[in-house]
């Protein structure tokens, strides 16, 4: 009777699991100026976002830089930003730099930490925000300001377009209970903020929360360290296509802010 054999098949090592690590954003030559742009899925509309905004920047005496935060884009907005930067004319160069973090808040830290800009700051591609309130921004900067940060609810304020019911319903409750953390601060949500930045490393870096709820925070520990914070009106227009999801983003900010109550 013949001995049957097995055959023993040896694979070889399995590799070891990859960690992801972000590349590191190359330096940039410092500005008097540099804008960040938190973006996601914004393909359509940013360039209209950065034809607008170089056009009123190369009009300007400062220095300045239009930079891009891809914030894990599944459209062609990296694409389409490359494409832009090459083919603009001009002064005022385009930069695009990835964020791995999901969330408004890491895009934005990462863009503002990355420079070295003497004033930085973001607005977001909606431009819901008149570019040119970043002339009275940068009036106040000089004067002594650390933040500047437009305002759709403060005196002098006005909508050009008003958001449906029950965003406005959402944001009346979400002021309200931001009103002890961001004191005679009317508007923590418009998306467009600009700082000095030797006032506002220190506060950035210590910042824990990545959503929407970011700018509360960010502002919060601003006046902590006893940062001045100026308020500006402006005629603001609500764009429909926000990336803003009211149920789920408005929820994850609501409970944001009330672990940074219990904190």
């Amino acid at each position: 009777m013949m001995e049957t054999k097995t055959k023993v098949v040896v694979h070889p090592p399995l590799p070891a699991p990859t960690t992801f690590r972000m590349s590191p954003t190359r330096p940039r030559s410092t500005v008097d100026l540099e804008i960040i742009v938190p973006a996601y899925n914004e393909a359509e509309r940013i360039s209209t976002t950065l034809l607008r905004t170089t056009e009123y920047l190369e009009l300007q005496p400062w220095s300045s830089r239009v930079v891009v935060v891809d914030n894990g884009s599944s459209d062609d907005t990296g694409s389409v930003v490359r494409r832009l930067s090459r083919e603009m004319p001009g002064r005022v160069p385009i930069s695009l730099i990835g964020c791995g973090r999901p969330g408004k808040g890491a895009a934005v830290r990462r863009g503002i930490l990355s420079g070295t800009s003497r004033f930085t700051g973001f607005f977001d591609a909606d431009m819901a925000t008149p570019v040119e309130t970043l002339g009275v921004a940068l009036e106040h900067l000089e004067m002594g300001a650390a933040a500047v940060i437009a305002s759709r609810h403060c005196p002098g304020s006005s909508f050009v377009r008003h958001q449906r019911w029950g965003r406005r319903l959402g944001g009346m409750a979400f002021r309200a209970l931001t009103r002890s953390m961001v004191h005679d601060v009317h508007d923590t949500q418009c998306g467009f903020k600009f700082f000095d930045r030797r006032a506002i490393n220190q506060a950035l870096v210590q910042c824990r929360t990545t959503g929407f709820a970011f700018d509360v925070e960010l502002l919060h520990r601003l006046q902590c360290e006893g940062g001045r914070i100026i308020e500006v009106p402006v005629a603001w227009t609500d764009h429909p296509s926000s990336t803003f999801r009211p149920f789920r983003d408005g929820a994850a900010s609501f409970s944001s802010v009330l672990h940074m109550h219990k904190g």
